[in-house]
């Protein structure tokens, strides 16, 4: 596997992990549109406008995505895995320094939920309670794989 900034010419590889409304919103959020199309795809998915990143087989196929940015003086990656979340911690830690890492998960992505947990994440109340209601807000400390 390798760790690399995420190719956007990639996006319809990234699009057919979607076939359902609600796989697409448990990994992106309520705010992506369902059915889409490659534009509103991209659009939603912001790759325009924030470092995403992706684990990519071999062969060149994407195994994981995520994104790395700061959000309310927290810097945020959404990952499949621990080992990218670990690489996009590093880069994190790189670009935004030493602060602590947060992020949003579906409250019913319970594999999500727990490999958070594992990797030392815990719930608080995001400070605007109506933002994303139906997800957890988690915080971890700063750290380095």
């Amino acid at each position: 596997m390798n760790f690399r900034r995420f190719d956007p010419d990639q996006l319809p590889e990234l699009m057919t992990w979607f076939p359902d409304a609600h796989g697409l919103r448990t990994w992106g959020g309520p705010e992506f549109r369902f059915p889409f199309t490659a534009a509103t795809f991209r659009e939603d998915s912001k790759v325009d406008s924030i470092d995403s990143f992706s684990l990519a087989a071999e062969d060149g196929a994407i195994a994981a995505f995520g994104q790395c940015y700061l959000r309310i003086e927290r810097w945020r990656g959404q990952g499949l895995g621990t080992r990218l979340l670990r690489e996009m911690a590093d880069w994190g830690h790189d670009q935004f320094g030493p602060r602590e890492l947060s992020l949003f998960v579906k409250r019913d992505n319970e594999a999500a939920h727990r490999l958070y947990l594992r990797l030392g994440f815990r719930e608080i109340p995001y400070p605007d309670p109506a933002f994303l209601a139906d997800c957890h807000y988690m915080i971890a400390q700063a750290w380095r794989a």
